[in-house]
């Protein structure tokens, strides 16, 4: 039984999120003991070789987070983007993750196509706060429980719009349903994320996640009501450059003695895919079969 974001939030002082790429990744995040997976859109798209501008589908995007909850006893939080179209799109989006098990999603309040906020020079123009709220209001209207969650990510700081305008959303987005809020900065210090969250008087748990300020500690994050922190993207980040290093290698030596040490046993991979399961019930039908007189 996966377990309910809500009530994980409810129960944990601080609750930490780590990003996934795949099945596999995600199953690491929770064998590694973290409260819930970001399917996130960058990692996702690197994957697939692609930009992180609204390129991929909302089917490709949810054939991952699909598997993902398919594998994992913890909450899937799917990265949504802008929603993948306006409010009838939102609300067929609704219905299709809640349906795959997926235990959130987040969209933020950029125009259609995205880019990646880190994007140096990238486009982060804001969508109108009216248009944004109607989708907040066709995904609170489309889902069926009261466990799956519609967060509300917050882009005002990223477009350079300023706290007010921020703070403001924020309010407007609550009202109009969000479950929770997401306020992203790539600032190098979290000095304006700390400045919303200690004048939002909001009543929705807040979210950060804090890529471009590394160094700030759960401690830190507590102190200014945040509930929920998300390390979205340093796994892809690092299988990148595991990768890259092991083929490089690999291209460079004859044979893999070199590289025997430094990669995964063949018996930790099985463990992932649960083989030891398979072997066992392959031995627990033979003792059945013979039971009935079939061997």
């Amino acid at each position: 039984m996966v377990t309910s974001l809500k009530n994980t939030l409810n129960s944990k002082s601080i609750v930490r999120v780590a990003g996934a790429f795949d099945a596999m990744s995600a199953k690491l995040v929770e064998i590694t003991g973290f409260d819930a997976v970001w399917a996130g859109s960058f990692a996702i798209s690197a994957t697939h070789a692609l930009p992180d501008a609204s390129i991929l589908t909302m089917t490709e995007f949810l054939h991952v987070s699909t598997n993902m909850a398919e594998s994992c006893q913890i909450p899937i939080i799917a990265d949504c983007d802008t929603g993948y179209g306006g409010p009838s799109n939102v609300e067929h989006m609704v219905k299709k993750y809640e349906k795959a098990g997926v235990a959130a999603i987040s969209i933020e309040d950029k125009i259609f196509p995205k880019q990646n906020s880190l994007l140096e020079e990238g486009k982060q123009d804001l969508l109108p706060e009216k248009d944004f709220v109607a989708k907040l209001i066709a995904a609170k209207d489309a889902k069926q429980s009261e466990d799956f969650m519609i967060i509300a990510r917050i882009e005002a700081l990223i477009a350079q719009q300023g706290l007010e305008e921020a703070l403001h959303r924020a309010n407007a987005y609550e009202r109009a349903g969000a479950d929770a809020i997401l306020i992203h900065s790539k600032n190098k210090t979290p000095d304006e994320v700390f400045q919303f969250c200690d004048q939002y008087h909001g009543n929705l748990p807040l979210i950060v996640i804090p890529t471009s300020y590394p160094n700030v500690t759960l401690d830190e994050l507590k102190s200014h009501n945040i509930k929920m922190v998300i390390y979205a993207n340093q796994t892809l980040r690092v299988a990148h450059t595991a990768m890259k290093d092991l083929l490089t290698q690999i291209s460079n030596h004859d044979n893999l003695a070199n590289v025997s040490t430094k990669i995964s046993s063949m018996e930790d991979i099985f463990e992932l895919q649960e083989m030891y399961h398979l072997k066992n019930q392959e031995k627990n039908i033979e003792s059945n079969l013979k039971k009935l007189g079939y061997v």
